[in-house]
């Protein structure tokens, strides 16, 4: 995808009271920018107050983002009502301010899945403001785009010259002469919006979502699971397998695996427990450990199931170096449960080993794994 022809270009912005930062960092994409990035869309996310100034400042009538458009001849670009997104409170009410510790999390939540659901779209490229609002939703908006940026995707801070930054009547630098007045120290002068200076400040920041797990990029997810989620591949692994009952956890998330990848799973935690670093299972003498010592407690040895993987194993290891076989699409399913389930960047730390042969262990010290009802 082209940095400057997406299909679906988006602006993100957070505002509080000074909607001013989405007409400034749009003159600054579309405008200032060789070549210039035009949004097709443009949203915001803000309180009820943010919500009102938003609409009538920018939208109502010859609305400020309109005369934007107009002045600099800037091709269509969706923003309506609709396009602004109301934090809620914990009764799915419009939340008027972020004024306690409840607050704070919803907002957090709320602005974390709005960017979740706009990155869903793989050809869509999103620039994302946080120059307006509180800074606790700057903070969020910013970090939901680490959680789920994509390469494309751009994150910046508007800048604004004196004295035109903090003058409400100033929302763009026109291509006319347009007076507003502004305060220098204790006198009233009037300046002339055309002689403002905007630029981009681009942030960097450090792109997590690979290495969250499917059900979080895909379904909803709080700002709290999402981060706890993405720090867990900087804590010390943890694997539980519970023989009585056949369940695995990882990073005390459950794992969901069948009995025969169970019973696999199993024999590498014990090998690695015993210290046994290396597990050649091409050997024969390997696979009639598995056979004797760990499917004998997960199958009944005289049901079906069991007499199935003996016949099956048996039989690899009767042709000798062919049990690698038998082994090799269940470590496949072992390590694509873990990586379902913890993301890829914490699953790597669990992994049984890519390659075939004695490579075939599970990278854990004894201290790191836990059997129970052994």
């Amino acid at each position: 995808m082209s940095e400057h022809t997406a299909p679906r270009r988006i602006l993100l912005a957070v505002t509080g009271l000074t909607p001013q930062i989405v007409t400034e960092t749009l003159y600054a994409l579309a405008c200032q920018q060789e070549p210039p990035w035009i949004p097709h869309e443009i949203h915001l996310i803000t309180t009820a107050t943010g919500a009102g100034n938003a609409r009538l400042n920018l939208l109502a009538g010859e609305g400020w983002f309109h005369r934007l458009c107009e002045d600099y001849g800037l091709p269509p670009i969706t923003f309506t009502p609709e396009q602004i997104h109301v934090l809620q409170d914990a009764d799915g009410q419009p939340l008027d301010d972020i004024r306690t510790q409840a607050d704070n999390t919803l907002a957090a939540d709320f602005i974390t899945e709005t960017l979740r659901q706009l990155t869903e779209d793989p050809d869509s490229e999103i620039h994302v403001s946080i120059a307006g609002g509180r800074k606790t939703m700057g903070y969020y908006l910013g970090y939901a785009l680490s959680l789920y940026g994509r390469p494309q995707d751009r994150l910046s801070h508007v800048l604004v010259s004196d004295p035109y930054e903090t003058n409400r009547d100033f929302y763009y630098p026109t291509p006319y002469e347009h007076p507003i007045h502004s305060r220098r120290g204790d006198k009233e002068v009037t300046v002339d919006a055309r002689h403002a200076h905007v630029d981009l400040a681009d942030i960097p920041f450090v792109r997590l979502r690979d290495g969250l797990p499917e059900r979080l990029r895909t379904g909803q997810a709080g700002f709290t699971m999402a981060v706890a989620t993405a720090n867990r591949g900087l804590q010390e692994p943890r694997l539980v397998l519970d023989v009585a009952q056949q369940r695995v956890w990882a990073d005390d998330e459950e794992i969901v695996l069948s009995k025969t990848p169970f019973a696999i799973l199993l024999w590498l935690a014990e090998r690695a427990r015993r210290g046994e670093s290396t597990t050649d299972w091409s050997q024969p003498e390997v696979a009639r450990e598995f056979l004797s010592d760990v499917a004998t407690r997960i199958f009944n040895p005289n049901g079906g199931e069991y007499q199935r993987i003996d016949e099956s194993l048996g039989w690899r290891i009767a042709k000798a170096c062919e049990p690698n076989e038998y082994f090799q699409p269940h470590k496949a399913n072992i390590n694509k449960a873990l990586t379902h389930t913890l993301g890829k960047r914490s699953a790597e730390r669990y992994l049984i080993g890519i390659g075939r042969g004695k490579d075939n262990a599970i990278p854990l010290t004894p201290e790191q794994i836990e059997i129970q009802g052994c």
